[in-house]
């Protein structure tokens, strides 16, 4: 049993590591009170030794929270208030917002390769400006963008518009960007697999810190406690309306 000014030190020492304090975390420090203390170290860890700054790690959890392979509406509420307390703009904000959307893409382009590679259509014209957009917009993912091309050019082509205009002005750097899609990729509510392998040597290759890189695939992790905190909370509901056993005390 932990001693009442024990449980108080685990929520101050919790509260100073991630910045909030919720009914769920309420119901682990009386039922489980280790799993906060040692999840403070865990989730705190790579957001307090990486070489980001505060802004950018809050812009990647409001990536996390708001895509819609998460949807946590309560992280994404605690991460805005942070990044703006960061520094962050509302342009880097909602460059974040357009990264989210594009996430989307990923799936429609591996299953259009696979749709190519069985249907062979004629490819896309070197000669075509839709081939230079495609080079020039978005090099890492360009080979499957021109076997979508051939098969849908004005999918493309809307497409790229999106990416080239639907960004906020003033927002996220070129490498930013680059980490938050990566964040995205790697997160375990999408892990995807594929576009991290043209996507991270791409940033390398643009100049993107390898300690960068390894510190947003690690912010990720720990977005499963909103599992935990899903089921600690049903249980204190549970729990609150239950009567004690017999001969045990309420």
């Amino acid at each position: 049993m932990h001693a009442l000014e024990d449980l108080d030190a685990i929520k101050s020492r919790f509260i100073a590591a991630r910045g909030y304090w919720r009914p769920w975390t309420e119901a682990l420090l009386h039922a489980n009170p280790a799993f906060l203390s040692r999840y403070a170290d865990y989730a705190g860890y790579p957001a307090q030794t990486g070489p980001l700054t505060p802004r950018m790690v809050e812009l990647v959890y409001v990536a996390l929270d708001a895509s819609a392979t998460h949807l946590y509406e309560p992280g994404l509420t605690t991460h805005l208030r942070m990044a703006r307390e960061a520094g962050a703009s509302q342009a880097d904000v909602f460059d974040v917002l357009h990264c989210v959307t594009v996430q989307g893409l990923s799936a429609v382009l591996q299953a259009a390769d696979v749709l190519h590679d069985a249907a062979a259509p004629s490819p896309l014209a070197a000669e075509d400006p839709l081939h230079h957009r495609i080079h020039a917009l978005w090099p890492e993912q360009a080979p499957s963008l021109l076997r979508l091309a051939a098969q849908d050019p004005g999918y493309v082509s809307v497409l790229l518009d999106f990416v080239e205009g639907g960004a906020p002005a003033g927002g996220l750097t070129p490498a930013e960007r680059l980490l938050v899609r990566i964040a995205l990729h790697a997160c375990f509510t999408q892990a995807d697999g594929q576009t991290l392998h043209t996507l991270i040597p791409h940033a390398l290759a643009q100049g993107v810190a390898r300690a960068e890189i390894l510190q947003v695939i690690q912010l990720g992790a720990h977005l499963a406690v909103h599992g935990a905190s899903l089921g600690a909370t049903a249980y204190a509901k549970m729990a609150g309306s239950v009567a004690p056993p017999a001969g045990r005390p309420a």
